[in-house]
């Protein structure tokens, strides 16, 4: 439907305001192009300006593109005032230390965050070059920073940036201290974006502080002290960082553990905002590891490890006798690092998410540790809490680990990809392997197979109508099983949870992209030590599952 005149004038207006105070030269260039181009370019303008990009827990993210819904220098400056000026009404002191990695413009959002700090009479530190999100969210809590802000959009696709912001200890407490945000204060921060007004008359100062290299070989060191120092070092490992910012750090942080430093697939090396060899960088995509696998098969690797562009995600392969070279889920791998803590006598709580398997329960009723269960996101999981018990690891099946939480409030592939290095290593030197490891659990507490149902939408309104649906009309059974218990969590979270005795279908929509998710597992008890046979009935039954679920939802 063509755009009626009166709606072309108000576009015309709300484009024509925006110009007048955009301070990047390109932008406005791109919108008097979209201007020139009306009415054919009314759609895209009309998207432009539909709405602002909303701050919430996981701060910004959207695509690079002039106007107030996309990511550009206007934008970023706008929140980065706001933030500086929440913190200002919090009367707390301190630096805000800045990281950005390689994507398009992060280089200059975190210049402009600085030069807005400094602007606002608050120091501003900033990371050396691009880096991993992990070294950041260690900045924070190592330089004593009120706040800190990496600008990266991870996994998403390379038309994408985003902008994410933790509390130091003062003002996140002593759980939240180098954690990402949580309610209320996404929407604190989003009201005083809001209430900023003209980006005149935002006052810009220096550029701040750019710290030099102390702080990454300190990260560095901390790395590589979260595993044992004296343990088998024996293994080959074959690397990517999926053309994103881990490789230096990684291979330095290996090398400074002991081990060999890994084989890297030499055409996603070096950071490359276009991520040319990949579809969508993230592991957990179809296609997305296929060179690193083969790259672990030339070389003979024992263990294939990739992370996310931005590091903080971390995906294992491993070589499996009957299946071949597979890469672990999300659980499987979550599952491995905390048996390995566990059997390395580390107590203290281990969490992960209600999306996540309900393996870790048993694991720690079995090991006698305590155990949390939270909401999605590592938000959460760094703030679980469990009587008295210190966090000492959780994980999110999404390949987010955390196995440091001292050193990290976050997920951090690196110190995840060095922890399973070492339990691939130890179990090597045993002359056994990862996969045999797996069967052993399997073979103790039943297979938990998990899998997940995800539909990515252009309008937001076919995942709202598909949780009604789910809602107003809710399964009675699965897999011929009565659905014994179904668990609500609005308002609190938009999740759907249904159990039967041997399911579990866990719905909400994605915190970070237009995706609906659906998160399946089935339990399956292993008979007469026949873990292939467990395995093979868990497989139909979540195939089965699947098409249950796909029904249910009325959206596939």
């Amino acid at each position: 439907m063509a755009a009626e005149p009166s709606d072309l004038d108000d576009l015309r207006v709300q484009a024509q305001t925006w110009i007048d105070d955009d301070p990047d030269p390109a932008s406005r260039d791109e919108l008097r192009g979209l201007l020139d181009r009306l009415p054919e370019s009314a759609a895209e303008l009309a998207d432009r300006f539909a709405r602002p990009l909303t701050f919430g827990t996981a701060g910004l993210r959207g695509p690079l593109r002039a106007g107030p819904n996309g990511m550009n220098l206007a934008v970023v400056t706008q929140a980065a005032a706001g933030l500086v000026r929440w913190l200002a009404a919090r009367g707390a002191p301190g630096p805000l230390v800045i990281g950005y990695d390689a994507r398009h413009g992060s280089r200059a959002f975190a210049e402009r965050t600085a030069r807005v700090a400094t602007g606002a009479g608050r120091p501003a530190l900033l990371l050396p070059r691009p880096l991993p999100t992990p070294v950041l969210a260690y900045a924070v809590r190592a330089l004593g920073a009120v706040a800190g802000v990496m600008v990266t959009a991870s996994h998403n696709p390379p038309q994408d940036n985003g902008y994410k912001v933790y509390l130091g200890t003062e003002l996140g407490g002593a759980r939240g201290g180098g954690a990402q945000i949580v309610p209320p204060v996404d929407a604190e921060i989003e009201a005083a974006i809001r209430a900023v007004g003209p980006l005149a008359a935002v006052p810009l100062g220096g550029p701040g502080e750019v710290l030099d290299d102390r702080v990454v070989a300190e990260y560095v060191r901390a790395a590589a002290a979260v595993i044992a120092p004296d343990g088998p070092r024996d293994l080959r490992i074959a690397y990517t960082p999926l053309h994103g910012v881990g490789a230096a750090v990684l291979t330095s942080v290996f090398a400074r553990a002991g081990f060999g430093v890994p084989g890297v697939v030499p055409e996603q090396a070096e950071p490359d905002p276009d991520f040319p060899t990949v579809s969508f960088p993230n592991p957990e995509e179809p296609g997305a590891i296929d060179r690193l696998l083969t790259l672990a098969r030339t070389v003979d690797a024992d263990l294939a490890i990739a992370n996310d562009p931005d590091a903080d995600r971390c995906a294992v392969a491993i070589p499996d006798p009957v299946r071949g070279w597979r890469m672990l889920h999300g659980d499987e791998l979550g599952v491995l690092l905390a048996d390995h803590l566990m059997r390395r006598g580390r107590g203290g709580l281990y969490a992960t998410t209600i999306v996540s398997s309900s393996l870790l329960r048993r694991l720690c009723a079995a090991r006698g540790r305590a155990y949390a269960e939270t909401l999605t996101g590592f938000k959460w999981i760094v703030r679980a809490e469990a009587g008295e018990a210190e966090l000492t690891y959780g994980y999110e099946e999404a390949l987010g680990y955390c196995v440091a939480p001292g050193q990290v409030r976050d997920k951090d592939g690196i110190t995840a990809a060095l922890t399973v290095a070492e339990l691939a290593a130890a179990l090597k030197a045993e002359g056994r392997t990862v996969a045999e490891r797996l069967d052993e659990l399997a073979a103790e507490f039943g297979v938990h197979l998990t899998d997940q149902l995800s539909v990515r939408v252009d309008d937001l309104r076919e995942i709202e109508n598909a949780m009604t649906y789910i809602r107003t009309k809710t399964p009675g059974t699965l897999l011929d099983e009565p659905v014994v218990s179904v668990e609500d969590r609005a308002p609190e979270a938009d999740v759907l949870i249904l159990r039967t005795e041997t399911a579990r279908v866990v719905i909400r929509p994605s915190g970070t992209e237009p995706k609906l998710k659906a998160y399946l597992e089935v339990v399956e008890p292993v008979v007469g030590g026949d873990v292939p046979a467990a395995r093979e009935r868990a497989a139909a039954s979540v195939r089965a599952l699947r098409t249950e679920t796909a029904a249910a939802l009325g959206v596939w």
